[in-house]
């Protein structure tokens, strides 16, 4: 027979890891995928209203970690009868039927399913390594591609860095900032490669001892 304690367990011992620094949790961890869409700082309003029409692609383009998902799934959220699908490295996937329809690693399609995909002349959004607009044309697409390599600034990248450790905050009082000089830093080291960043403030917060501007 088993036995219930009725005990209060606590907080799980990774929250209280930043308790310190009056977080949650590490402010540079994933977040889920609805709180990523959330946590976008992204004016996407011109390509929503584009996707209101059938036959239109969006093609976003960037190389790994430049912020392609963080688009798409900002989008995304004004849609709420589209469907975002991440396509897997080496999986064949079930591409739901809504629009408009938003597909991460577009480039990782077969053509034929891609073939199948543009048949439906629904409203795409992609998220892609590669240049499809003469395929997206050729298939009756009205095409626009955005280049997401150099979307961010410091001063832009200070207010996603600052949203993310909000986030994280555990209650009323000082969190860690991160300065502007830091962020100015991080671009001239980084470029607009977000995943970059965000893995090498997610190392200083694992063991920021204090808390303290970074």
């Amino acid at each position: 027979m088993s036995r219930v304690s009725t005990t209060d367990p606590g907080p799980p011992p990774t929250a209280l890891c930043f308790a310190h620094l009056n977080l949650r949790r590490n402010p540079f961890g994933e977040p889920q995928r609805e709180e990523r869409a959330a946590l976008a700082v992204v004016d996407v309003s011109r390509w929503v209203w584009r996707l209101k029409r059938p036959g239109v692609a969006l093609q976003f383009m960037a190389p790994p970690g430049h912020g392609k998902t963080t688009t798409l799934l900002a989008i995304m959220a004004h849609f709420p009868q589209g469907a975002y699908l991440h396509v897997e490295e080496g999986r064949r996937p079930w591409i739901p039927r809504a629009e408009p329809l938003a597909i991460d690693e577009w480039d990782r399609l077969s053509r034929r399913w891609r073939r199948r995909v543009l048949r439906r002349q629904v409203a795409l959004a992609l998220g892609t390594h590669e240049d499809f607009s003469q395929e997206l044309l050729c298939a009756g697409y009205e095409v626009e591609t955005v280049w997401l390599k150099d979307a961010v600034d410091a001063d832009r990248l200070w207010e996603i860095l600052n949203r993310r450790i909000e986030w994280a905050r555990r209650g009323p009082g000082p969190v860690p900032r991160v300065g502007r000089g830091t962020a100015r830093a991080l671009v001239a080291r980084f470029g607009g490669n977000l995943r970059a960043i965000e893995r090498l403030l997610y190392e200083q917060f694992q063991h920021l001892g204090e808390l303290r501007d970074v």
